[in-house]
């Protein structure tokens, strides 16, 4: 059966937004039906700081991507990232009111609403709370605790946290570009979606996104989110530093890195150099490759350096949290020379290159399946999970108790709907209960509304 349900996936990076339009096929592959791609102007290492270029950037690539589909874009699944984003670690409790009961989603959803009420610093606000092991009564290193018995409910929990200013300007800009948020993630947790296994999951394993103005980890340790980090440093820093060292413009060291560029300098000759027009009627500039990477392979040193100490931090080197499926590495930045090889000498992990191809319906265009769409494939795939939240049965509802959206959310009986059916009352399609995270976005969508 053909599925004709279609999502977007819309990633504002610093160095390009690109808008992503797909649907499932009948094998459940994601088939991609439009990409929409423009340079991002007004966002500076994952935060917007140019309202108006944003939204341009953001209407040029969802057009782009409505022309290449066919398909009119109305809302979008957003990722967010940037240097405000921090993560911690929180424990937290509920006494069950009767010990007799099993335990249900609602006992979670208190537990996770109460670590939600946790108060931030000024002006930070919880993006996710991500469950990790439960513990019931003295039962510790629980995965699942719905259906058991017990008086004490406990969890670990890994809280995302951001600043409230540069999520509610992402959001400011979709709207101004005259779409919907259905909803917003961290980019780092979209693009792990996008290129990791299962099996690295449950074996141990970072992931790095190297982009344009910030590198993303996540770290993944028994099928459970354990660590995320945003690093404020990625490939615009190293054209940044080629720009400087070789005294040339910006788009010809961006050139110069993407077509000989390596993170190893180590195997380039003396002899090897490349000429650099110069400007208006001036001499070219002669670059020696070696120098070339002698820059290229510093920065990236600090930025690895900086993303090994963040997996150090988070208990690599025990027993327990070693990471026996090493690294991935993703991203634009991912695709620079030998870097797979440097990232191997500084830490000593196995690395492979992550790329999004494992989703995709096999006749996709080859670009898609570049590092640099990990995170909109992610954001894709964000958005169709969403939609397969929907119940598709019909629930008969009582004409009387269709008042509200919050309606939708109840249990009916087979009784009721047996009686609903005889009196032939009007019914619609029931969804699942909400995710926190839904929630939160309704609140921020709410705010949006209030703000205008």
């Amino acid at each position: 059966m053909e599925n004709n349900k279609i999502a977007v996936g819309l990633d504002i990076g610093t160095t390009k937004i690109v808008a992503m339009i797909g649907r499932k096929n009948e094998y459940g592959k994601i088939e991609v039906l439009g990409i929409g791609k423009a340079k991002s102007l007004g966002v500076k290492r994952g935060v917007v700081n140019n309202i108006t270029q944003t939204i341009q950037s953001i209407q040029q690539a969802v057009d782009e991507a409505e022309s290449v589909s066919g398909q009119k874009i109305d809302d979008v699944v957003v990722g967010i990232a940037g240097q405000h984003i921090r993560s911690l670690h929180h424990s937290d409790y509920i006494t069950r009111p009767n010990a007799d009961e099993v335990i249900t989603e609602s006992d979670i959803e208190e537990l996770v609403n109460q670590v939600h009420k946790l108060v931030m610093l000024p002006g930070e606000e919880i993006i996710h709370v991500l469950p990790q092991e439960f513990k019931v009564d003295s039962q510790p290193d629980i995965k699942e605790p719905v259906g058991m018995y017990g008086g004490r409910l406990e969890a670990n929990f890994h809280v995302v946290v951001g600043q409230v200013s540069s999520i509610r300007n992402i959001g400011r800009c979709v709207k101004s570009a005259g779409l919907d948020l259905s909803d917003i993630t961290l980019e780092p947790l979209a693009s792990a979606s996008a290129v990791l296994s299962q099996e690295e999951k449950e074996a141990g394993v970072a992931l790095i996104d190297i982009g344009g103005g910030t590198t993303d980890l996540a770290i993944f340790k028994d099928g459970i989110i354990r660590h995320t980090a945003v690093i404020p440093f990625g490939g615009n820093v190293i054209t940044e530093d080629i720009k400087e060292g070789c005294s040339i413009i910006e788009k010809q060291a961006e050139l110069l890195k993407i077509k000989f560029g390596s993170a190893w300098p180590g195997e380039n000759k003396d002899t090897e150099i490349v000429s650099i027009p110069g400007l208006r009627g001036r001499e070219p500039k002669e670059i020696t490759l070696k120098n070339l990477s002698k820059i290229i392979h510093a920065r990236v040193q600090e930025i690895i350096e900086h993303v090994y100490l963040e997996i150090k931090n988070y208990g690599h080197e025990t027993q327990k949290g070693k990471l026996i499926a090493g690294i991935v590495l993703t991203g634009g930045g991912s695709q620079l020379k030998h870097l797979r090889q440097l990232v191997e000498y500084i830490t000593g992990m196995d690395t492979r290159i992550g790329y999004p191809n494992e989703h995709l319906a096999g006749d996709s265009d080859d670009n898609l399946s570049s590092p640099a769409y990990a995170t909109a494939v992610g954001l894709l795939m964000e958005g169709l999970k969403r939609q397969d939240k929907y119940i598709e049965e019909p629930v008969f509802v009582p004409k009387q108790t269709q008042t509200s959206f919050e309606d939708e959310y109840f249990e009916d009986d087979e009784e009721e709907i047996a009686e609903n059916v005889a009196k032939k009352e009007v019914y619609k399609p029931r969804r699942k209960d909400k995710s926190f995270f839904e929630k939160f976005t309704e609140r921020f969508k709410e705010f949006l509304d209030n703000a205008e």
